[in-house]
């Protein structure tokens, strides 16, 4: 008899392409064999950059076609879509380095950028859509697990790139170009949404989460391994079959929670009565919506994407989050020229480059769970946290701009965090303000916010400043090269912080009056 499938085999097969699915993050690890073996200098590789960065954060296209009937039912269609994209994309970009083809116009080399950077919102969307749709009343949980997932993939693709292909980039790229599709296409029919489970235990999604939790510490003890020691191949070989079981370890829990859930229904139930027990608070039948705020929710749920750009919560939402990405992606965009203006070896801004992606899962997973628990226990509603973040976030400036010994260490830790951090809570707090049916469409418009900041204070303020600050052609050296720049970032994410302020007082009657309600009769179904 054919094993059914099951949210939790959607779950495992989801974070799996996540695993796979961030080649965008990876662009550092061949950029020099890019701009070596095309002859470009160091703007037009800007620009193929650039054009990398809209095409990973430009998602209205995955999204509009995630929101399709069609589509909706069968999430493998977006899938399908992004896999196509991410080898039309990376493939010519490999035949040219390799030297197989002939040299394409930059327009040419940008646009294939573009297209395989937009293969990840694809990935992306489809399956944050669907483990919201199967989880939805720990919609935070879940979105912290695939977004940190695919915040882990850049780490995990280098990994793999150093073990196999001994660092030679032009395998990289072709590596990009065959393993998210292979992937994808061997594991697409299994993300699906079962509305038909109501009642799951959620000592399972946990141990996602714990699973996630040990690929990144696993990743960071090789990182940093990495700089302290000289690993042969044997010891890569190693560490990279240790890495692999840890990343197939999901499949012990979709065996595990597929055989409770079909063969011991009745001890499902008492484990899941237990769980709901202990985790939950009383329901509260005072907060209960009255008729009026019910008609008044209503009668705008599920805006399609017009709909919500209509309101004030959408600009509120986008402007915070332009603020926020915006300057996270800056910073990480820049962080070897702040090195080496600071004094950094290379392989010390190598290693913050690498250690990145770590303080992003953290982000994003952290977020996710925590705001969470704090949503179900206290009725809070998300958007507070996207404050504290941002708050945060002009801290982790402040220390960069002081260019003290270790500072870019410590500013860059915060940064990092706090930017996983937004990109965990935005599609929480749009699944939640818009409703799920035009979900896919909405939080990716919102995620324009990040080129669209990224530009700004990048290109404008850090590249300008830069510029202005270093004598003729020579490098610019000192803390002076970038403290300007930070004060202002640092600034721009206090405003941030009162923009997302401003949102959760507009919304905090919506959350105590809707969604906490919602969210306890989902506990007591």
């Amino acid at each position: 008899m054919r094993r059914r499938r099951t949210r939790w085999s959607a779950a495992a097969a989801s974070a799996w392409i996540q695993s796979s699915a961030g080649g965008s993050y990876c662009f550092g690890a061949y950029s020099a064999a890019l701009k070596a073996s095309q002859g470009y200098d160091q703007s037009t590789l800007n620009a193929v950059s650039f054009f990398k960065d809209v095409g990973a954060n430009v998602g209205v296209l995955s999204g509009a076609l995630a929101s399709s009937a069609a589509a909706r039912r069968r999430p493998w269609l977006v899938l399908l879509a992004g896999a196509a994209q991410c080898t039309a994309g990376y493939l010519p970009i490999w035949l040219a380095v390799a030297g197989a083809t002939p040299r394409p116009p930059v327009a040419a080399m940008c646009l294939y950028m573009l297209v395989a950077a937009h293969a990840q919102t694809f990935f992306n969307t489809a399956n944050v859509v669907t483990a919201v749709e199967n989880f939805p009343d720990r919609r935070g949980t879940v979105i912290g697990i695939m977004k940190g997932f695919l915040g882990l993939s850049g780490a995990i693709l280098v990994q793999i790139y150093r073990t196999v292909f001994g660092g030679n980039p032009s395998s990289f790229i072709l590596m990009l170009a065959i393993l998210p599709t292979s992937l994808t296409l061997l594991l697409m029919f299994f993300v699906e949404v079962y509305p038909e489970n109501k009642e799951y235990n959620k000592k399972f999604l946990d141990a996602f989460s714990l699973i996630a939790l040990l690929v990144a510490g696993y990743l960071m003890f090789i990182i940093i391994g990495e700089c302290i020691f000289t690993l042969g191949s044997s010891a890569r070989t190693v560490t990279l079959a240790i890495l692999l079981l840890l990343l197939l370890s999901p499949l012990v829990i979709v065996v595990k929670a597929e055989k409770m859930e079909s063969e011991k229904p009745e001890e499902c139930e008492q484990l899941l009565a237990e769980s709901t027990s202990m985790n939950k608070p009383p329901f509260n039948r005072e907060l209960e919506p009255s008729n009026q705020d019910v008609a008044r929710i209503l009668s705008t749920e599920n805006p399609n994407l017009l709909e919500a750009m209509c309101t004030f919560n959408f600009w509120l939402l986008f402007l915070a989050m332009a603020c926020g990405m915006g300057s996270g992606l800056a910073t990480v965009n820049n962080i070897g020229q702040i090195g080496g203006s600071l004094g950094y070896t290379s392989v010390e801004t190598g290693t913050l480059v690498s250690l990145w992606s770590i303080w992003n899962f953290i982000g994003r997973f952290g977020a996710g769970y925590t705001s969470d628990h704090f949503l179900r226990s206290k009725s809070m509603g998300r958007p507070l946290f996207i404050s504290l973040t941002l708050l945060t976030m002009s801290v982790g400036h402040l220390i960069i701009s002081s260019g003290l010994p270790g500072s870019l260490y410590a500013g860059s830790v915060l940064v990092g965090l706090c930017y996983g951090c937004q990109w965990s809570l935005m599609p929480s707090i749009t699944s939640e303000i818009f409703g799920l049916r035009h979900f896919g469409t909405i939080f990716n418009t919102v995620a324009i916010a990040s080129p669209f900041g990224s530009y700004i204070l990048s290109v404008r303020v850090v590249g300008y400043i830069y510029d202005r600050e270093s004598s003729g052609h020579h490098a610019c050296m000192g803390k002076h090269c970038f403290m300007l720049s930070f004060l202002i970032m640092a600034c721009v994410c206090v405003l941030g912080s009162a923009v997302a302020f401003a949102l959760f007082y507009r919304t905090r009657r919506f959350y105590k009056q809707v969604i906490y309600p919602r969210l306890q009769s989902m506990l007591l179904e």
